[in-house]
């Protein structure tokens, strides 16, 4: 069965309408050819973070294809529902970003242009990508230490977006390094070297895990994360806040990580009192001992050909 008799038969559309101030309700000619060229049901109600879940993995027991059309936690929802279903090794996935955030878009070359991103939810290949598991929760980036205390600031306040972020990263001022006890497991080091078992003690202020080679907005954080290489990629930030600050612009294109520890693992075990921890952009939980594990091929996702793959 081709894709576009799946479309008719066996797939479903969900939209989160409140994406990038209601764009969706905004853009009505945009809307419009989406609506006549993704021939499936459209699910476009404002729903809350459960409710997309729920939504999707039901939609995932029942059909084939699933698009997501929103930002990186609308498409992250969306995965949890497909993992959830129990189904992700029959159900494809296609994304059409409406989002600020576009981590798992610019991680995958997927074009920012709705019309051409439908185009490839048609003529795109089927890649297995891997995913982290945060404890049950299925992420393409996640982090802890200082973003992961200021994803919780942000929760304080109504400021949505960018701006909200940027007003709670105030709290980054002062903020000190935090010793933590480390395992990895199964992984390889920044110089090639292979190992089963590796024991870190570390002061850091931040630690990034990736598949995706984005996190948040555009910021390149694992710049040398693969999405489909089965590893976690790992970088430790044992700087400052200041250092961690006023480097930013070489923090956000990815340049400053490489003068950072870092390694590849397929479990990463983290112990310390008062431990922040976020995913996908959103804040878990505070923890005494998290637990972060690779979870290789878990999604098949519709992605461009490689000779078509937009570079970020």
């Amino acid at each position: 069965m081709d894709r576009a008799t799946l479309f008719s038969e066996k797939a479903a559309c969900i939209v989160n309408p409140a994406a990038a101030r209601n764009k969706w309700k905004r853009r009505k000619k945009l809307r419009g050819y989406l609506e006549k060229n993704l021939p499936c049901e459209i699910i476009d109600d404002y729903l809350q973070k459960e409710k997309i879940i729920a939504t999707a993995r039901k939609q995932s027991l029942e059909q084939k294809i699933i698009v997501a059309v929103g930002g990186d936690g609308t498409i992250a929802h969306i995965i949890q529902g497909i993992i959830d279903s129990g189904r992700a090794n029959e159900v494809l996935l296609g994304i059409i970003t409406f989002g600020s955030g576009n981590a798992f878009r610019k991680s995958l070359g997927i074009p920012k242009n709705a019309k051409k991103a439908l185009q490839n939810i048609y003529e795109g290949e089927v890649r297995e990508i891997d995913l982290i598991d945060v404890e049950g929760k299925m992420a393409g980036f996640a982090s802890f230490g200082a973003t992961a205390r200021v994803s919780q600031k942000n929760l304080q306040h109504k400021i949505p977006g960018l701006i909200g972020h940027l007003l709670a990263s105030r709290i980054l001022v002062g903020m000190p390094r935090v010793p933590y006890e480390i395992e990895l497991y199964d992984g390889i080091t920044d110089t090639g070297e292979h190992f089963d078992r590796k024991s870190l003690n570390l002061r850091l202020l931040e630690c990034v895990i990736g598949k995706t080679s984005h996190f948040g907005y555009g910021w390149k954080a694992p710049p040398l994360a693969g999405i489909d290489d089965g590893y976690l990629d790992i970088t430790f930030f044992e700087t400052s806040w200041f250092k961690f600050s006023i480097c930013f612009p070489l923090n956000y294109l990815g340049l400053l990580q490489r003068t950072q520890k870092h390694f590849k693992a397929k479990k990463m075990i983290i112990r310390g009192d008062d431990l922040p921890v976020q995913y996908n952009g959103e804040f878990f939980a505070v923890k005494d001992e998290i637990t972060f594990k690779v979870r290789p091929q878990a999604l098949k996702i519709i992605s461009p050909k490689k000779k078509d793959r937009v570079r970020a």
